[in-house]
């Protein structure tokens, strides 16, 4: 199990007032996404876990272009992955941040 940490500088903190919020199930293919309202309005971390090793590079362009994309300053973020490709994992972080802003 390769365990990664990324931290990033927002803009902004992400709209909304919910909590928290979980998109996806741990499964082959697919990951899951816990997002959690406990940084100052401007920080971002990241933490993930998979069973994949050596795409720390990728990882890293993913999360990069979800924090340039939804500006998601406050958030403690948490991936527990299942092998899902670099568009799942897209598209899983845009969805918790979209339930964390209704």
């Amino acid at each position: 199990m390769e365990k990664l940490s990324f931290r990033h500088t927002t803009q902004r903190a992400l709209a909304g007032a919910k909590a928290q919020a979980i998109t996806g199930v741990v499964a082959s293919g697919n990951l899951e996404v816990l997002l959690e309202r406990a940084l100052p309005a401007t920080e971002c971390t990241v933490e993930i876990e998979t069973p994949i090793r050596g795409y720390g590079e990728v990882w890293a362009a993913v999360v990069a272009d979800f924090v340039a994309r939804a500006q998601p300053g406050g958030l403690r973020i948490t991936i527990n992955d299942g092998g899902a490709r670099p568009d799942t994992v897209s598209l899983r972080l845009l969805q918790g941040a979209r339930l964390m802003e209704v």
